[in-house]
């Protein structure tokens, strides 16, 4: 039974280190994180969710965009278990756009991201997916792919006059 895990904030050195590869997917263990994971995405309103945020350093995330009140505009998609990802190649075209985070609650900032992506991961059941994500869900991949790497949001955003409240953001994309 999957359960809601605890979402690591700023300031816990986890958020900060580089994660270890997954070595086996099929492991029970990696198979119930990424089930937690789904539940606490969910219940959190979030558009996605690394390991690294429920205090485990690993490499693996879920993207699962769909509107929801922190996200009203998102497009929906299947939630996504992305195993080991790889950025493998970037658009040279970028567009700055609103992120939060679940683990920096209250505060939304504007990131410069690549509009086009290809990536290559490893779903839930061990298979090598390759793929091109592009505008807000290609977004979602690179947020979280930083988190793999001990990167978060306001690491990426130009000026900290890019950075507002979440009362703020919602006021400005209604």
């Amino acid at each position: 039974m999957p359960i809601l895990r605890q979402i690591a904030q700023l300031g816990q050195p986890v958020l900060r280190e580089p994660a270890r590869s997954v070595a086996d997917p099929a492991d029970p263990a990696i198979q119930a994180l990424i089930d937690d994971l789904l539940v606490t995405a969910e219940d959190a309103n979030g558009v996605g969710i690394a390991a690294p945020q429920v205090y485990e350093p690993l490499a693996l995330f879920i993207v699962a965009s769909r509107p929801n009140p922190r996200y009203p505009h998102a497009p929906a998609m299947a939630p996504t278990a992305m195993i080991n990802p790889e950025l493998v190649w970037t658009s040279e075209e970028t567009e700055t756009g609103w992120e939060g985070c679940l683990s920096v609650p209250g505060l939304r900032g504007l990131v410069p991201r690549h509009r086009r992506i290809g990536v290559s991961y490893m779903s839930r059941t061990g298979k090598l997916c390759e793929e091109e994500l592009s505008d807000f869900i290609a977004r979602v991949f690179q947020h979280e792919y930083d988190h793999i790497h001990g990167l978060v949001f306001i690491d990426r955003v130009a000026s900290t006059r890019d950075l507002v409240s979440e009362k703020e953001y919602l006021r400005i994309v209604s």
